[in-house]
């Protein structure tokens, strides 16, 4: 699942960034502004994705940790 939602997010950020630069290039400021929200949000998820699968490694890193001190 991971894999997919960085994909998801990677493809959010691009559809953004594409929405923005044809908003500059028609002079649609409602345009641009959504790309510009659509981007960043995509970056914002790619950080919280980021975020948990460090936290999910460090976690099961404690419980090897611990599982190997109890033999």
């Amino acid at each position: 699942m991971g894999i997919l939602d960085k994909a998801m997010d990677k493809a959010e950020q691009l559809i953004g960034e594409a929405k923005e630069k044809l908003g500059q290039l028609t002079g649609n400021e409602k345009l641009e502004d959504s790309g510009k929200s659509d981007h960043l949000a995509g970056e914002v998820k790619e950080s919280a994705h980021d975020l948990r699968d460090k936290a999910a490694g460090a976690i099961e890193d404690a419980r090897d940790k611990l599982s190997d001190g109890n033999k």
